[in-house]
């Protein structure tokens, strides 16, 4: 199993898509539901964006809009567990993904930033 930002960052898409699809049919939430989808599957799209980055900078900054996309992740997952549109189980499980991969994108901007900023950098 794939362990990279990328892998996890579809399945984590997946889950979102899957879960949106559940918000809208059994609970009948289309408002936070729509932002979550949006900013969910960002983190992805943008990690695939930077793939093909023209510069280190560009790189850069695309992993820093997926960064940000991750926490807006969190933001509404956490306005719908604490409306109960999600049960607290349903919430901790989807949350600990999202963590998970905000740890990830935060440890890469930090070490390509390192990179970009050390005086013997080639970058």
């Amino acid at each position: 199993m794939e362990h990279t930002a990328k892998y996890k960052s579809k399945r984590f898409a997946v889950r979102i898509i899957k879960l949106y699809r559940y918000l809208c049919e059994e609970q009948r939430e289309f408002v936070m539901s729509k932002q979550l989808l949006r900013c969910g599957t960002s983190i992805g799209a943008n990690l695939a964006e930077a793939e093909c980055a023209i510069s280190r900078k560009d790189f850069l900054a695309k992993v820093y809009i997926a960064l940000k996309e991750c926490a807006e992740t969190k933001y509404w997952l956490e306005l719908l567990e604490e409306t109960e549109y999600l049960t607290k189980s349903q919430f901790q499980s989807v949350y600990t993904d999202c963590e998970e991969l905000r740890k990830m994108l935060s440890a890469t901007t930090k070490t390509v930033n390192s990179a970009l900023h050390s005086p013997h950098s080639t970058l």
